[in-house]
């Protein structure tokens, strides 16, 4: 099969590419805004390169969400796209998505994997909520058939607030009582790799780590990785605002923030799937298995 691989420089979209790549009989396109940069983030992972537009089974080719006909070229024969959603304002997610969607179908690809989130509900507080909801939509839509990745939040995206914690002793946060089931990247680009050599399944299938903890949960795993005292405080909303303003934070990432955990309090990421391992053989990683410990 001809596999397109959105994001292929960025962490999930490299290992999926790879993954693709070590598979025996899978020409594997790698779409970049920067095809050049490609083989570098192959060599990171051990992906031999030849160059950066020849990297042994995968070819690198220029693809921007914001240049609808740069995609419409780059999906030309391409029978299955795995779509790694992207990041930044909502609102221009909007439009690259949807720019993504229409020209796989002006293009005939018959099976688009698609990373959305557990969360994707036109009515969550999460702005990448509502992004992630409207691009299904579109995608149901637009004759091509699919498979819905829902993931749950990323363990390395939440290590945000997670490794500062090993330090103070205080994961501040406004999660309340919510329940979280944090999947690591690297289950998830796994579990990418695998529906893209299947037929389309027409669903969604949510993707988590092995149990959904609630932060006073969270914080007793980072207890036994730091070896010392870990705990949790509920913090009212603002607070979480103002701290990522005192530390320089975009003004962008203060929303995005602030809105994931507003979703966190209403409880939207407590599902637990089996997914992970029913794709892929292996269990979920957990978050003391990818929330180190400080030096």
């Amino acid at each position: 099969m001809r596999i397109a691989v959105t994001g292929s420089t960025g962490t999930v979209g490299s290992q999926v590419v790879g993954l693709l790549a070590a598979s025996a009989g899978n020409e594997v396109v790698a779409l970049a805004r920067r095809p050049e940069a490609v083989a570098a983030a192959l060599g990171a992972r051990g992906q031999a390169a030849q160059g950066p537009d020849a990297l042994g089974p995968v070819t690198a080719v220029y693809a921007d969400y914001d240049d609808l006909a740069s995609l419409r070229a780059a999906l030309v024969g391409v029978d299955t796209l795995v779509f790694v959603s992207g990041d930044g304002e909502a609102a221009r997610m909007l439009v690259q998505h949807g720019n993504v969607v229409r020209a796989a179908a002006d293009s005939g690809v018959g099976h688009v994997v698609y990373l959305s989130g557990v969360d994707a509900d036109l009515a969550s507080p999460f702005c990448y909520a509502f992004t992630n909801g409207y691009t299904e939509g579109l995608l149901a839509a637009s004759g091509c058939g699919f498979s819905f990745v829902r993931a749950s939040l990323f363990t390395e995206f939440f290590a945000a607030f997670l490794r500062p914690a090993l330090v103070s002793g205080e994961l501040r946060v406004p999660a309340g009582d919510g329940r979280v089931s944090l999947v690591s990247r690297a289950d998830v680009g796994r579990c990418l790799a695998a529906l893209a050599v299947l037929p389309p399944s027409g669903r969604h299938h949510d993707l988590t780590g092995p149990r959904a903890l609630s932060l006073e949960g969270i914080a007793e795993e980072l207890t036994r990785v730091a070896g010392r005292p870990v705990r949790y405080t509920d913090v009212e909303p603002r607070v979480l605002v103002e701290d990522l303003a005192r530390d320089g934070e975009d003004p962008w990432w203060t929303y995005a923030y602030g809105s994931m955990f507003a979703s966190v309090r209403q409880d939207r990421w407590s599902a637990v799937s089996t997914e992970v391992r029913r794709l892929t053989g292996r269990v979920p990683l957990g978050v003391a298995d990818v929330v180190g410990p400080v030096a």
